[in-house]
C-alpha cells in the first residue's frame, strides 16, 4: 500500500442530505458494502456485473445518486462506505477531511475529454482566443495542459466559464472560439464541423475514474471489496468481448442509444486487471504519482488548498492499494 499526501480539511461537509437518500440507505443491511454511484458510462461495469449475476446485491449495494457531489456527501456522512469518483474528486474529498483508499481504477480518459476549435490550428495560435471551459477540476486540468503545451498563461487567452449544459449552445451561438469539453458533447460538435486540436490522449493516466473507499471500512468490508473488484473486472472482460451487448445493456439503463454508449466508450480505456496492476502496484504506484501531479494542478487553480508540506502534521489521507486485485 502506498500513501499520497492530501491537503488538510478546508471546510466541513454539508450537514444535510436528501431525506429520500437517508430513507433509502436506512433499508440497507449494515453488513453490505454500500457504494454511491452517479451516472457515468465508466462506472457501468458494476451494474453489468449485477445484471449478469456476478455481483451479489446482498454483499454490495449500489446506491444511485444524481451527481458526484451527492456521492461525496453520502461518503462524507458515513451513509456509504465507498463511491465511484474521478481522481480529482477523491483529492477534493481528502481536502474535506476524509481518509480514503483506492483499490480499483474503472477507466482512464483517452480521448473522452478534448479541445475543439472552429478550424485546424496549432496550440501556439491560441493567443487571444475565447476559450469556453467548465469551472471544474477536469476543466482546470485540461486548460493547464493546453496552456503548457502552447507556452502560454491564462492571461494570454479569454476564459469564458460555461456549465456543461451550456457548451453546445455557446458554440452554436459563436460566443467562443475554442471549447474544452467532453463526451457526448465532444463527438456531437465534431459532427457539426468542430475540429479537435487536443485531447486527453496527450495526458496519459491523468483523468481517471476510481473506486474510493473509507479507510476505516477496509477491515470490516474486506471480502465485499474484493468481491466487488473481481465482479467489476469480470464485467470489463465481458464488455471487451461483447461490446455491442454491453452497449445495449448500458444504454437501456442510462436511457442512451447504444451508439452513443459506444462513442463514449471509444474515448475511454476501461481498465482490466493488467491496467489496474500497472497503475496500483509497486513501491511508488503510477496512480500515486499522478495523484500528486493532479493535486499540484488543482492547487495552482485554487481548487485545492496550498501544498500541505507547510503543515507537517497533515495526515496521509489517500491510500493507493493493489491488495484487492486478482493475479494476472
Amino acid at each position: 500500500m502506498t500513501n499520497v499526501m492530501c491537503p488538510p480539511p478546508r471546510r466541513d461537509f454539508l450537514t444535510t442530505i436528501a431525506a429520500s437518500a437517508i430513507l433509502l440507505l436506512g433499508c440497507t443491511p449494515r453488513a453490505s458494502l454500500r457504494v454511491a454511484v452517479h451516472p457515468w458510462v465508466g462506472y457501468e461495469t458494476m451494474f453489468l456485473a449485477r445484471q449478469h449475476g456476478w455481483l451479489d446485491p446482498e454483499r454490495v449495494r449500489l446506491v444511485e445518486t444524481p451527481s458526484a457531489s451527492d456521492s461525496v456527501h453520502l461518503l462524507g456522512h458515513g451513509l456509504v462506505e465507498a463511491a465511484a469518483l474521478t481522481l480529482d474528486e477523491v483529492l477534493r474529498a481528502c481536502a474535506l477531511g476524509l481518509r480514503l483508499a483506492v483499490p480499483l481504477v474503472f477507466d482512464v480518459s483517452v480521448g473522452a475529454d478534448g479541445v475543439l476549435a472552429r478550424q485546424p490550428l496549432r496550440l501556439t495560435e491560441l493567443a487571444g482566443a475565447r476559450i469556453g471551459v467548465e469551472q471544474s477540476a477536469v476543466g482546470a486540468m485540461m486548460l493547464a495542459a493546453v496552456l503548457e503545451q502552447a507556452g502560454m498563461s491564462a492571461q494570454d487567452v479569454q476564459l469564458i466559464h460555461l456549465h456543461p449544459n451550456e457548451h453546445i449552445a455557446a458554440w452554436r451561438a459563436d460566443k467562443i472560439d475554442v471549447l474544452i469539453t467532453f463526451e457526448p458533447m465532444l463527438s456531437a460538435l465534431e459532427v457539426e464541423g468542430a475540429v479537435r486540436i487536443f485531447d486527453s490522449r496527450a495526458m496519459p493516466d491523468t483523468i481517471v475514474d476510481v473506486l474510493a473507499i473509507r479507510q476505516q471500512a477496509l477491515a470490516s468490508h474486506g471480502p465485499a471489496i474484493r468481491h466487488l473488484v473481481m465482479a467489476s473486472l469480470r464485467a470489463v472482460r465481458d464488455l471487451t468481448i461483447n461490446p455491442f451487448d454491453g452497449a445495449y445493456r448500458i444504454g437501456a439503463r442510462l436511457g442512451q442509444r447504444p451508439e452513443t454508449v459506444l462513442a463514449g466508450l471509444r474515448g475511454l480505456l476501461i481498465t482490466d486487471v493488467a491496467d489496474n496492476r500497472r497503475l496500483l502496484t509497486g513501491a511508488s504506484p503510477l496512480l500515486a504519482a499522478r495523484a500528486r501531479e493532479v493535486a499540484s494542478i488543482l492547487r495552482q487553480a485554487g481548487i485545492l488548498p496550498l501544498h500541505p508540506d507547510a503543515q507537517p502534521s497533515s495526515p496521509l489521507d489517500l491510500l493507493v492499494t493493489a491488495d484487492y486485485l486478482p493475479d494476472l
